[in-house]
């Protein structure tokens, strides 16, 4: 039997561009490839979560690191808190895109084990009658799977919106009771703005903030996990 020579293959060709079509109609090379996309999407999402997990532990540790240079005495500036308040809407917008893209690999996961795994365990109808076209469809063009409001909503629910209210109290307290001696007005003014100012914008941005946290909106993302009573299992 004649080697086949490398120089004589041609990875544009039909049969060597569609390789993996064979699984397609095999049920046993679809069964056997699907394990290792399986695998290594699951290692994709907990790489995608280790960073969101990282995005929110730093935003915990600048919240600490302000409240005590905010009040251990000297000269510090109330304002320092507002400068809190804008380093945690940074990383709110870094966890979003972070979220939304742990999200869609969750998804995926998702989709297989509704559609392939549970099904093999106790065999009814597909959750999803297309799946297999839906997950080859995402894989060509991966899309969100939730919107960035929605996103943004999730987070500041379970998240930033306490660390919000820490520095907001904390910075109300700093302005008030913690300098009884000094006007209100002077203690909560920015250089250049005045300290009437700087509460008015204060005060739109908390009341902002509990509107796109607390507003009803219906979920467009599947709401696993979300709110849903615990059954019986295991008992």
């Amino acid at each position: 039997m004649t080697e086949p020579n490398p120089e004589d293959f041609d990875s544009s060709a039909p049969d060597e561009r569609n390789v993996a079509t064979i699984a397609a109609t095999d049920r046993e090379e679809f069964l056997a490839l699907l394990p290792h996309y399986y695998r290594g999407e699951m290692s994709q999402s907990g790489n995608l979560l280790s960073r969101l997990d990282l995005t929110t532990d730093w935003a915990i540790v600048a919240v600490t690191a302000v409240l005590a240079l905010a009040f251990q005495g000297g000269d510090v500036s109330a304002y320092l808190l507002l400068i809190g308040i804008v380093g945690v809407s940074l990383f709110l917008l870094f966890d979003v895109r972070r979220y939304r893209a742990y999200d869609a690999s969750r998804a995926r996961i998702r989709l297989i084990e509704e559609n392939l795994f549970a099904n093999a365990l106790d065999p009814s109808d597909a959750v999803l009658e297309a799946w297999r076209a839906e997950l080859g469809d995402d894989l060509r063009m991966p899309t969100f799977k939730v919107t960035y409001w929605e996103a943004i909503s999730r987070r500041l629910r379970r998240i930033y919106y306490p660390l919000y209210l820490l520095l907001g109290i904390a910075w109300l307290f700093r302005i008030t009771l913690y300098t009884p001696n000094e006007a209100w007005t002077q203690t909560a003014s920015v250089p250049g703005v005045p300290g009437k100012v700087v509460v008015a914008v204060v005060a739109a941005f908390f009341l902002a903030a509990t509107v796109v946290t607390a507003w009803p909106r219906g979920r467009e993302a599947k709401g696993e996990f979300h709110g849903e009573q615990s059954g019986r299992w295991k008992e």
